[in-house]
């Protein structure tokens, strides 16, 4: 099982994100003794996805076609279409995997929750970025669901792309926890890594109520390298490398 992995992740002109992806990979690579682990990026980062595969093309060697984990929390437009397209045009047997958030990451949500200091009266709000594509945004408020099984409390969704005029979403989302007793809100960012979108929701709380506590992101939690790494593992065993006679 020696074929390349690929990550692709989504890319950002915050550089803490490229700095965290960094780190992930890093981390992923050390999982995998023996691999060789490229980050690519699907925009607004370098390298990007398809140049890397167009580069493995021209240079393969017969050890297996690249595997392709997508370094996503849902499944959307970027996972449906612009990756299939991507990989058809540069390195049309290249395979691709599910997204890391197909593998639950309920667990990290929650350690995240912890390390930052989550109380018996806190309400939490579960953010993410928001999608086109239903499906995607219904994976979300899964995660939530679990979330809130978990930590044996009500758990609300917003999105950040989506929190409407006068951050709508947000505002009602608060009311209905602190109606069910919550005393402090919790924010729980369903993200990578922290940016310019997690800032949004953050600064909207904070203007919104008094006190509040605000996890980390995901990162280079555990459960985030081993999701990538199985989804890796499981595809690269299917994959048959030819051998000499």
């Amino acid at each position: 099982m020696s074929s390349t992995l690929v990550l692709a992740a989504h890319g950002s002109r915050d550089p803490r994100f490229g700095a965290t992806a960094r780190r992930v990979r890093d981390a992923v690579a050390a999982q995998l003794p023996g691999v060789e682990v490229v980050l690519s990026y699907l925009d607004l980062d370098e390298p990007l996805v398809g140049d890397v595969l167009s580069g493995l093309h021209a240079a393969a060697d017969g050890q297996g076609e690249p595997v392709v984990v997508p370094m996503l929390l849902s499944a959307g437009f970027h996972h449906k279409v612009d990756l299939p397209g991507i990989i058809d045009a540069n390195h049309p047997s290249a395979r691709r995997t599910g997204v890391m958030g197909t593998r639950s990451l309920t667990g990290a949500l929650a350690d995240r929750l912890l390390e930052a200091g989550l109380g018996e009266g806190d309400g939490v709000i579960l953010s993410a970025v928001g999608s086109s594509d239903p499906e995607a945004d219904r994976s979300v408020r899964l995660r939530a669901i679990e979330l809130s099984t978990r930590l044996h409390r009500p758990v609300e969704v917003v999105f950040a792309t989506k929190l409407g005029p006068g951050d709508r979403a947000l505002h009602s989302a608060v009311r209905r926890l602190h109606s069910g007793g919550a005393r402090r809100i919790a924010l729980s960012p369903y993200f990578l890594s922290a940016g310019l979108l997690t800032e949004r929701v953050e600064r909207a709380l904070d203007a919104l109520v008094d006190e509040t506590l605000v996890a980390g992101p995901l990162g280079t939690h555990p459960d985030v390298v081993d999701a990538i790494c199985s989804l890796y593992r499981l595809s690269a065993t299917r994959i048959t490398v030819p051998t000499g006679r």
